[in-house]
């Protein structure tokens, strides 16, 4: 039988009020944004991934937005390694074994010579970790809303392959990505077998290019989500993105219920 742990992204301030408040509803999942930066030192990832630990809460981390590892200037890829190793290195000490990134945009390149160059970045940032003793966290690519971005299912499927990275499959952006459709029984025969899978999910508005911005999610495709991720009996934590993201990972966790 499957196991789907679902949770909110954002933990708010104090986060260790966030985790005891989420264990209260008996969420199970959580995701720290480090969006726009990473916030936390050492000591206080310890103390929030203890409290994690103690309320039986599986936490996630969501990298900086400014990651682009098939930039055309060297410097911004230096750069966002950089965010990504420090964002495992905080993960560590948060218990968090899942660190979510956009991975890169296209640009002018091709997408053979995009996956490449994000090929080469996750195999160096992964020694990195290993060297230092944090291969426990796992860097989870996520599949990516719009047509600009490297990252639909079939790139980060064979990256996780090639890489033995993890992955974070968003239903929402490929549901985006490809206009309104989505696969279900393609999606989970592609991630069944991975290890190391966590999960967006929310309502999304998109346009001709994809996501533009995520909404409350409807319970309907909540339903058929799950039903689906139940059918492939495959293991996952959901993280609930819209702008009501406590209410709706309830809403979810109800209907997961019902199921």
């Amino acid at each position: 039988m499957s196991k789907i742990l679902i949770g909110s992204a954002g933990l708010g301030s104090p986060a260790i009020e966030g985790l005891r408040l989420i264990h209260s509803l008996k969420l199970n999942a959580a995701e720290i944004e480090f969006v726009r930066g990473i916030y936390l030192d050492t000591d206080k990832a310890k103390k929030i991934g203890k409290e994690a630990e103690k309320l039986d809460i599986s936490l996630s981390i969501h990298a900086p937005y400014y990651i682009n590892l098939a930039s055309e200037e060297k410097s911004k890829i230096v750069a966002s390694k950089k965010r990504l190793f420090d964002s495992c290195k905080i993960g560590y000490y948060l218990n968090a074994n899942y660190v979510v990134f956009h991975p890169a945009y296209y640009g002018k390149m091709s997408k053979e010579d995009v996956y490449e160059l994000v090929k080469y970045a996750v195999l160096e940032i992964q020694d990195a970790l290993n060297e230092e003793g944090y291969s426990n966290v796992k860097l989870c690519p996520e599949t990516t809303g719009k047509i600009s971005q490297f990252g639909n299912i079939d790139e980060l499927v064979k990256l996780s392959k090639e890489t033995n990275c993890g992955l974070c499959v968003d239903f929402a952006h490929i549901y985006a990505r490809n206009l309104g459709k989505i696969d279900y029984d393609y999606v989970c025969k592609s991630i069944k077998n991975i290890k190391f899978l966590t999960a967006h999910f929310t309502g999304i508005v998109f346009g001709p290019k994809g996501e533009r911005h995520h909404k409350e999610t409807e319970p309907e495709r909540a339903k058929e989500l799950l039903g689906y991720l139940k059918k492939y009996d495959i293991n996952i934590r959901i993280i609930n993105e819209s702008p009501q993201p406590v209410e709706d990972a309830l809403m979810m966790k109800k209907i997961l219920e019902e199921i």
